[in-house]
């Protein structure tokens, strides 16, 4: 049995460039578009969880209360920890409300990257009726607004299933 393009000498030489050609290009895509990914990455302080505290150029600090359904949201695990090796986080939500972001130049922190850290699960929450004050003044940018340093930070979250009546089975 002949495979197309495998009987002719002359289609069978064309047909070993063509894949030739095409597996250089294919690796010329990846080694270019993960070196454009690992240099953005670097400069992004969401992939880098400790810094050496001589590298730190830029420190922010705030306080953030966060109530889901009217109740105050306590955090599933504790993000203080720190990893081995660790001299300094860079974006740390304490248990009683702080949040410190540092990286090694001005950055803008947001107030939706702490929740993501600290294991908020925003996905179960209504956005349209969820709401985020800044000094006591709704932010219209929600979760993306830019953390000031020494504001106070007041995330109001409604669940989607809120108000909704809930199924119990009888009991017998």
């Amino acid at each position: 049995m002949f495979w197309p393009g495998m009987g002719d000498p002359a289609k069978r030489k064309k047909m070993i460039r063509f894949l030739i050609i095409s597996a250089a290009i294919g690796v010329s895509v990846v080694l270019i578009s993960t070196t454009l990914i690992s240099q953005v990455k670097a400069q992004d302080p969401l992939y880098h969880k400790c810094l050496s505290k001589s590298d730190i150029q830029y420190q922010i600090t705030a306080s953030l209360e966060v109530s889901v359904d009217g109740k105050k949201w306590i955090k599933p695990v504790s993000t203080t920890d720190m990893p081995v090796n660790c001299e300094k986080r860079t974006m740390v939500l304490a248990d009683d409300g702080t949040i410190t972001g540092s990286w090694v130049k001005k950055y803008p922190f947001e107030v939706g990257q702490f929740l993501w850290t600290s294991g908020f699960p925003l996905r179960d929450m209504d956005e349209t009726r969820s709401k985020i004050y800044e000094n006591g003044i709704q932010s219209p940018d929600f979760i993306h607004t830019i953390v000031q340093d020494g504001a106070h930070y007041k995330a109001e979250f409604t669940t989607k299933n809120a108000g909704a009546p809930t199924f119990t089975p009888p009991q017998s």
